[in-house]
């Protein structure tokens, strides 16, 4: 490291990947980066590389990987290319159907709030709609 570059220590790499501490720590304790050994008497030194580690999880869990599957992207790596792509083809098949799924509870809820009516204080036409024996089962 140079002076312009001070060692990465956790805060350090915490505060470059916009993350806080305890994720770092939990990151080590799935085996997602590893964990330097700590000097005696000193602090542990974080490789550059860390940060886009971090970087790399972080977006991965945006997308909608779990950790466990973002440690297998990481494990596969560069030279696995074809495995990788099936991994992301299944997660975007995952998501396709969490999306058809939230599209048909979108499309009961507008069902349910036309029958909603507010001039009635008698009956409520939503209540009466989730009540119903059948209501959103397959």
């Amino acid at each position: 490291m140079t002076k312009n570059n001070p060692p990465l220590t956790i805060g350090r790499l915490a505060k470059a990947a916009n993350v806080n501490i305890e994720t770092i720590r939990h990151y080590q304790r799935k085996g997602l980066i590893v964990e330097p050994e700590k000097p005696l008497g000193g602090f542990r030194h974080y490789p550059d590389t860390s940060v886009d580690r971090i970087r790399f999880v972080k977006r991965a869990q945006q997308l909608g990987f779990s950790l466990e599957e973002i440690k297998q992207l990481l494990t596969l790596g560069d030279q696995h290319c074809g495995d990788v792509q099936s991994l992301a083809k299944e997660k975007r098949n995952e998501i396709q159907q969490k999306i058809a799924g939230l599209l048909t509870i979108q499309a009961a809820l507008d069902d349910l709030i036309s029958t909603c009516h507010t001039d009635d204080t008698t009956h409520c036409g939503f209540i009466d709609g989730l009540s119903q024996k059948g209501f959103l089962e397959k």
